[in-house]
């Protein structure tokens, strides 16, 4: 298996933070580890899509579980994340409240 491009790993990251559920989860997740449900009921989802949002996390190297008898824990795959994500909520970005990302940002031409 090749190693991650820092690009990949970007991409990866950028994927998991644009889902508004599974930013929350990240969130959650870099103040303590947690189990599924109580993730669910923090971050006000069901337990299926929360579930399904942990596999996606999962995938793409974000999260890793810890077993614990029946039950399983979820904590951040590195600290490292965690100090990421301090660093994004950080940013003081000048953003236009008339742009919406979906419509700029999902478009195939370049940006000017």
């Amino acid at each position: 298996m090749e190693a991650a491009t820092p690009a990949d790993v970007l991409a990866r990251f950028g994927h998991a933070l644009a889902d508004p559920t599974r930013a929350r989860i990240l969130l959650s997740l870099r103040e303590s580890s947690s189990y599924p449900s109580d993730l669910a009921d923090q971050v006000g989802a069901s337990r299926q899509s929360v579930s399904n949002h942990l596999a996606c996390l999962r995938g793409c190297g974000l999260v890793v579980t810890v077993p614990e008898g029946r039950r399983t824990r979820y904590e951040l795959a590195d600290r490292n994340i965690g100090h990421a994500l301090g660093d994004l909520l950080s940013l003081v970005l000048a953003v236009d409240p008339t742009c919406s990302p979906v419509d700029v940002c999902d478009k195939d031409e370049a940006l000017p």
